[in-house]
Formats: C-alpha cells, structure tokens, sequence
C-alpha cells in the first residue's frame, strides 16, 4: 500500500476523545509566541512611485525614525532597486525590515519597460527562497526571508484618474505582491477633489482588472474595522519628520503659510489608517499571504515547469520520487537522443570536412602538375635558347680564328716586302739619292 494512503487513511480515522483531566497542551500559543518574539521577525515594504512623492518621508514617519541612506541621483538610464535592511526595537520584539525604493521610476521619456525591473526583483526574490527550500540541508528558520510583503503603490495627487504607468505596473504586480495603493502628498488637493479622486481610482481599478490587497474580514476580532478600511482605499496620506508644537502637544505637521495639516489628525489625511492597517492590525496577514498566495502560485509555475505534477495522467496522486524518476528519466532519454544528434552531426561534419580536404588536395596536384608541366616547357624553352646561343658562340669564334688568322698571314706578307726594298736600297746607294 503506498504511503499516501496510508496517511489518507489515518486523517479518515480521527476521533474526538475526551480528556480526563488538565495535560497541558493548551500553552502551545504561549510557547508559539515566545519561539517568535525570541527569533524576531521580518518584514519587507516595496515603495514604487515617481520622483518626488515623498516615499523616504513616509517610510520615515511611519516607523517614526529617521533611516539613513544615500539620496539617489536620478540619472540612471533605467529603474533601479535598492534595498536598505534596519534593525528595530520596541519593547522587546525585535523587526528586521528591509524597506526597496525604486529609483528612477517614471524618469524615463520611454516608460514602456519601467515594471519589468520590479518584477524581475520580486522574482528573484522568490526564487531565492525556493532554492533554500529545495536544498537538502535547509536552513529555514534562520534564513533571511527577502520576499516583498506590502507594495506601497504612490499614485500623484493629480486629481483626474491613473496614469497609464500605474495601471499598467499594478496590472502586472498584483499576482507577485500586495499592493496597498494610496496618494501621496494628498494635502495638495482639496476635500472634495481627494474624494472623487478616489472613487476615480477604484473605478479605473475595477475596470482594468486590477487586485489590490483587502484586508481579511474572516477573523471576527478585525472583521469589522478591516472592512471599514477597505471602503476608505486608497489612502490618502502625508508625511512629515518635523515635529510643531499644537496646543499643549509636539505633533507630526507641516506648515504652511495658510495653516498647518497635522499628519496624524484623521481629520487631515489617512496617515493614522494607514499605520493601523499595515503595522498593528494586518502585518502578519501580509506575511501570511506573501507566502500562501503569491510564494505559492510562483513556486506551482516554476514546478509545474520543471515537469512536478500533484497527479498522474489517471487522476491519481503523483509522490515526489515517482515525478523524479519519471522526469529523470525523460531527460535522460532526451540527453541520449541529444547526444546521438550530436554525434550524427559531428560525423556528418567530419565526413563534409574529409570531402572538402580530399577536393582541396585534388586541386593542389592538379595546380602542382600544371606547375611541373609549365615548369618543364619554360626548362625547355631555355635549353633551346642556351643551345642557339652556344651555337652562336662557337660560330663567332670560329669566324675571330679564322679572321685573325688572315690578319696574321697579311702581317706577315707585309713584311717580308719591306725587308726586300731595305735590301735593294743598301745594295744600290743611287736609289736613295732619287
């Protein structure tokens, strides 16, 4: 019998029992809460906007401190994502929160591809994790978990309706992250402008399909509140570090030369809600839902890629070891049937290869006769012409012979006569006189 129905069977088999008397298991929240407050906890906050809209202000004033980071120059060609992790304290739960900014978003003249950086972290992010929890080694509960919980969408107190941006980025975030859309800087437009505003956005929201994050109405305790704020989406918030003295009390304000907006009189903006949603009533639910949800949905895609499937062709549960061997064993038929290729194709290639080496030497001896051959006539060629010259030669040679023997039988002659006269003229004085 396989093992999943066995451990079908046993789930079927469960009885309700009573007990006897106290056994103390009724302290495992107490023990599940002090586990957690000991290890801390881990939240991570995506703050996407355009330049300006006062995201590092908010981030300041919703965790009422003031985080360092470098300002950005806004010269990228691109978005950027940077990501800053703090250590904080209160009372004695500690909170490691790693808060990303999106540096240069709507910089751009071309914002075209402006959401694929953020999407590229987000799952990158994911895939981190599954990495971790697909080692056979697993450190979980140590492992720094960088999966973004809350996406702060920062929508421009323009008044009028969504940028195209918006829609399109929230369009393509909404099945990776939670998005809490709200409006930044909303003191720059009045009452009754902020309320159609918003009922503007819900509407574009609704009409293009967007899901924005709702807070959880099944648990009776927040129920009622949660759906309170739900109506009041997007929120309508101001930041501000600087701290006026208002009655007898140093508030959170910002003054201006008409008055003064408090940043947590809910009167004045949705600052106070805002804090109470995504901090104290539904930072856990955030968790919860990055990882059932959204961690889930990329890690069944990125499975269901790798070949892992629940269940087989006949309906019936598929247990990991089976989809192992089975998709082992498709890519090792697959390796071999590449490699059989691959050798098909290299002798394929050494036989071309052979062919043009034969038709290459072939060429090289019909060049090399050609050469022998014209090489031959010209040697030839050269003998006959060295021959004539020689014959040429001797001819002359046999003509100087012959001339400088005539010459020196005239010398010779010559001479012989002028011996005689020398002669007559000794013997015969009279000749000399004349």
């Amino acid at each position: 019998m396989a093992a999943t129905d066995i451990a079908r069977q046993v789930g079927e088999g469960c009885r309700t029992v009573p007990l006897a008397g106290h056994v103390g298991f009724d302290s495992l929240p107490d023990q599940l809460v002090n586990k957690s407050v000991s290890q801390g906890f881990c939240f991570n906050i995506l703050c996407v906007g355009e330049t300006g809209l006062g995201k590092s202000t908010l981030m300041d004033t919703l965790f009422n401190t003031k985080f360092e980071g470098e300002p950005a120059t806004h010269t990228q060609p691109g978005v950027q994502l940077r990501s800053n992790t703090y250590d904080l304290q209160e009372s004695n739960v500690g909170l490691k929160l790693t808060i990303v900014s999106t540096v240069g978003f709507g910089d751009q003249i071309n914002k075209e591809d402006s959401y694929k950086p953020i999407m590229e972290f987000i799952d990158a992010q994911f895939e981190a994790y599954l990495q971790e929890e697909l080692k056979i080694r697993r450190v979980l509960h140590t492992y720094h978990d960088s999966r973004i919980h809350a996406c702060l969408y920062f929508i421009a107190p323009t008044g009028h309706s969504l940028k195209s941006l918006d829609l399109v980025t929230m369009k393509k975030l909404d099945s990776k992250v939670n998005i809490i859309p709200i409006i930044a800087k909303s003191d720059a437009i009045s009452k009754s402008e902020l309320t159609k505003f918003k009922i503007k956005i819900t509407s574009e929201l609704v009409s293009n399909g967007v899901q924005i994050y709702q807070f959880p109405t099944d648990d009776e305790s927040v129920a009622e509140i949660n759906g309170t704020m739900n109506a009041h989406l997007p929120f309508a918030v101001i930041g501000s570090t600087e701290e006026l003295k208002i009655g007898n009390k140093m508030m959170k304000a910002r003054q201006y030369p008409w008055g003064t907006v408090q940043v947590e009189n809910e009167a004045h903006c949705d600052f106070v809600k805002l804090r109470e949603m995504l901090i104290r009533i539904n930072m856990e639910d955030l968790r919860e839902q990055t990882h059932s949800r959204h961690y889930e949905l990329y890690r069944r895609c990125k499975l269901e890629e790798m070949g892992f499937k629940d269940t087989d062709p006949d309906s019936k549960p598929f247990s990991l070891q089976e989809t192992y061997e089975a998709k082992r064993n498709e890519f090792l038929g697959e390796l071999q049937k590449k490699e059989e290729e691959m050798r098909q194709m290299f002798v394929q290639r050494v036989k071309e290869k052979e062919a043009e080496l034969k038709e290459a030497e072939k060429e090289l001896h019909e060049k090399f006769d050609r050469l022998k051959k014209l090489h031959q006539d010209e040697k030839k060629k050269l003998e006959d012409k060295k021959k004539s010259l020689d014959d040429e030669v001797n001819a002359f040679k046999q003509r100087k012979t012959a001339a400088e023997l005539l010459q020196s039988q005239g010398s010779q002659a010559g001479g012989s006569q002028t011996l005689k006269r020398d002669k007559e003229k000794k013997n015969n004085p009279w000749l000399c006189t004349e």
